[in-house]
């Protein structure tokens, strides 16, 4: 009846039924989860968007329930947009009627700006905001409503690289005073090490809670470091200055840790997994789009965030170096490849599309961009 095996073991080991009860149990689970599978299917379906040649592996797997899960801010922007309001000509400016008008907005008409107004109050959970010319948070809106004319006028080819989506002050507020995501200066992380160890294995929210460098947003995306992974010979005998070394891997390491954890993608997303090297020539789409929105966030952070740290008061500045607060990708993204997965945000908000004056579309064409 049962195996000879079994006999024989029985046979010898008379008090032990440990064993051979867990090996059944562990025979029968397997049976009945592949019966499982078999008749209902797997209960975490996947799938995968391709993003190289067949047969290389090039793909970034999601599960179809993440798929299927709208981001929950996409609910809060349709909630606080409106149709803007087309110029007939000799309406009275903002500039005329309003006192604390960001510059570039003061050829607005009145109810274009107060619209933008009311909008920018709720997108950034700032019920005052330009009503106080002394307050902070007005000469910090000027710059932020500046910032934002730039991306859309002059970032298209990384903020629209698949459709027209735009960038407003709730693309990263959320309506909030102060976005999530934004990141400050920690290292030195070990105050007894020097040189690198101090940048290092200690886990940090800009590490993205690993050991790896927590300096690498800083080299990178402030200080416009060259991103490198190791010398491209074999076996250099003398470095000159400027060669990459392991340290610098490691540091590259965390930023590309980073970014895919800002946009819920693996490695493949950008790279050829058959050669990471974008000389090869064999890179993904994707990784022009990212390399532009480095460059992207590099501008913004030197040219417009660094700049207003003295213009915070001190309890919005970093604990460590008391630092502004600095945006990178997940500022935006917050999980996913577009931010609020690619909701056209600018089409009814001309206002922040350009520094010149704006386009405003016709209550039709408006509709068909919008739905």
């Amino acid at each position: 009846m049962f195996p000879k095996w079994f006999s024989d073991w029985n046979r010898e080991n008379p008090v032990n039924i440990y064993g051979p009860a867990i090996l059944i149990g562990v025979i029968g689970a397997a049976v009945f989860t592949a019966s499982m599978l078999v008749a209902f299917g797997n209960p975490v379906p996947t799938n995968s968007m391709q993003t190289g040649p067949r047969g290389t592996g090039m793909s970034v797997p999601e599960f179809e329930y993440e798929l299927a899960t709208p981001d929950p801010a996409i609910e809060g922007w349709f909630a606080s947009t409106s149709d803007p309001i087309p110029p007939q000509g000799g309406e009275t400016t903002a500039a005329e009627a309003r006192e604390n008008v960001p510059p570039g907005l003061g050829d607005l008409t009145v109810e274009n700006y107060d619209r933008l107004l009311a909008a920018m109050r709720e997108w950034t959970g700032i019920p005052d905001l330009f009503e106080d010319a002394a307050s902070y948070q007005t000469a910090v809106g000027h710059t932020m409503v500046s910032m934002t004319q730039n991306l859309n006028e002059n970032w298209g080819a990384h903020v629209n690289a698949n459709k027209e989506v735009g960038v407003t002050c709730y693309t990263c507020h959320r309506g909030q005073p102060v976005p999530d995501n934004i990141w400050f200066q920690e290292t030195p992380t070990v105050e007894s090490m020097a040189g690198w160890s101090a940048n290092q294995n200690r886990v940090t929210p800009v590490s993205q809670f690993t050991s790896l460098p927590s300096d690498a947003l800083q080299k990178y995306l402030v200080e416009n470091e060259q991103i490198t992974v190791h010398d491209l010979e074999s076996r250099v005998d003398n470095q000159i200055p400027g060669d990459p070394l392991i340290q610098h891997t490691e540091r590259t390491y965390s930023l590309m840790n980073y970014f895919s954890n800002s946009l819920g993608v693996n490695c493949l997303f950008c790279h050829n997994s058959r050669a990471f090297y974008p000389a090869a020539g064999e890179v993904t789409l994707q990784w022009s789009t990212a390399n532009l929105g480095i460059q992207m966030v590099q501008e913004l952070n030197n040219e417009y965030l660094i700049p207003i740290a003295g213009l915070l008061p001190e309890e919005r500045l970093g604990p460590v170096h008391q630092d502004a607060p600095k945006a990178a990708c997940k500022t935006c993204h917050q999980g996913y490849q577009q931010p609020l997965q690619g909701t056209n945000v600018i089409a009814d908000w001309p206002e922040l599309a350009t520094t010149g004056d704006p386009v405003y579309a016709e209550p039709s064409e408006q509709a068909a961009v919008t739905d």
